[in-house]
């Protein structure tokens, strides 16, 4: 049935998609992150979709006539920098070099991606289709998940699809943290206009905090701490949010196992969780394959290689300001970095590491100053709050990314791209948009009322008449 419905729907959406490049952007997206191979079984599952909305979406903008102008600015630069520099870093890998060009392929795909947001989103419209996308994947997922952990009383454990970018649990439990600011923008954009979306996006979030508390995830948990957090400093309804969190926390309550709370109780001694302190191990090994080969570092995977690992097992007490515990590296097997920054400066190095951070400092500033801007001149209150929501999802990222695996994530290089769009194309256009309001109301003139009539609508057959 899911195999029928999918091929039944597949040759409106290629028409739309091909018809309107944002549309086919926002399906890009949705599918990296809903994987739906991974929900069908017959003739529908071997179709790569993924690759098929690309291809439409880069078809679909290189024949577009009115295609906008770009502007990458320093984040854009950045990014692709970082691009060039993962590039180089396999170029001259020391870890195996079939495996390092795999996972170069899927960053390419990943900056593709990045691309083509900053070619093709030029309005409130575009970003919504993008954002709705994320919701309409992640966030299906997570409330499905969310009522088998409801349903099972807790004891259902959240992970993710074998194969799928999101398939380990750590990682989807941040995934899902990311997402929950998005919900709360188009909550207020959408949540008045009709019910039903009001209080689905509303249970949407609910269902996530709960798919966080079903992964058992601790760095997702802590994620949601900090970004619930963050969230109270910045918001307007302080009482609201707060009489909102209890209500929450108490329904938890009732659904949160013995094993979670063993397992989140280890937060307080994490020096003494075997768990924990393997990735503190892990991490030591990052450093010092970053300090042997401190300008490209190792290439992609190269501390996941056994015969790199076991070199840098030799290693591990140098620098005994680092750690010299009680914990050991393993040498009968390799462990991934668990921690985006440890990740990338094990795979490319200082200069690698550097620009990333640079990547998330500017998205993350010039999304805040962003929102700043356009609260002080008295603009758009939806693109203020967007700006802040992407900047909460960004802030979430680089909290729970800590302590995993996950630099190279789809949706946190699409946000990095949105920010240049906000800053680069809806800031100015909102500014200019009140200074010609100000020019008007200065020269004794009303703007001229928006017509709900397209630009290229057929002319009233009575109006003509009339004429």
């Amino acid at each position: 049935m899911r195999d029928l419905f999918l091929l039944a729907v597949l040759p409106f959406l290629i028409y739309a998609m091909a018809k309107r490049p944002f549309i086919a952007l926002g399906m890009w997206p949705w599918t990296a992150l809903f994987f739906p191979n991974g929900w069908v079984y017959g003739p529908a599952g071997h179709i790569r979709y993924n690759l098929l909305i690309a291809g439409i979406t880069i078809v679909g903008y290189l024949v577009y006539k009115h295609k906008p102008k770009v502007h990458m600015g320093m984040l854009g630069m950045l990014v692709l920098m970082f691009f060039a520099w993962t590039t180089l870093s396999t170029m001259v890998t020391i870890g195996r070099p079939e495996v390092a060009w795999v996972f170069w392929n899927r960053f390419l795909k990943v900056i593709a991606l990045f691309v083509f947001v900053v070619l093709i989103v030029e309005k409130k419209l575009h970003l919504d289709v993008l954002l709705w996308g994320v919701v309409l994947s992640v966030g299906f997922y997570g409330t499905l998940e969310a009522l088998k952990f409801i349903a099972s009383g807790g004891h259902h454990m959240i992970s993710g699809m074998y194969g799928h970018v999101l398939g380990d649990r750590n990682e989807l439990a941040v995934a899902f943290v990311m997402t929950l600011p998005i919900c709360m923008y188009l909550l207020g954009e959408y949540g008045q206009r009709a019910r039903i979306l009001q209080l689905g996006l509303i249970g949407v979030m609910c269902m996530l905090v709960f798919a966080v508390i079903g992964t058992q995830s601790r760095g997702g948990f802590i994620a949601m701490l900090t970004l619930a957090g963050y969230l109270f400093i910045k918001s307007d309804r302080k009482i609201l949010l707060s009489i909102l969190a209890i209500i929450l926390v108490a329904v938890l309550a009732n659904f949160v196992s013995d094993d979670w709370t063993s397992r989140i109780d280890t937060i307080e001694t994490a020096n003494e969780d075997a768990s924990f302190m393997g990735r503190v191990v892990v991490w030591k090994l990052s450093f010092i394959l970053a300090m042997d080969n401190p300008f490209f570092g190792g290439g992609f995977k190269a501390i996941e290689n056994f015969s790199v690992a076991q070199d840098l097992a030799r290693d591990f007490f140098r620098y005994p300001w680092f750690y010299t515990g009680d914990a050991l590296p393993q040498t009968t097997f390799a462990r991934a970095a668990h921690s985006i920054y440890f990740q990338v400066l094990g795979d490319q190095g200082f200069v690698g590491l550097a620009l990333y951070l640079g990547c998330l400092y500017f998205s993350w500033s010039k999304a805040g100053r962003a929102a700043r801007t356009i609260r002080r001149a008295g603009g758009a209150r939806w693109l203020s709050t967007v700006s802040t929501m992407i900047q909460l999802s960004i802030f979430a990222f680089a909290v729970g990314g800590a302590a995993l695996s996950f630099a190279y994530f789809d949706l946190i290089f699409t946000l990095f791209g949105l920010v240049i769009i906000i800053e680069y194309r809806l800031v100015p256009a909102e500014l200019a948009r009140l200074a010609k309001l100000a020019k008007l109301a200065k020269e004794g003139k009303t703007a001229p009322a928006a017509t709900p009539v397209a630009a290229n609508a057929r002319p009233n057959r009575l109006a003509l008449q009339q004429r």
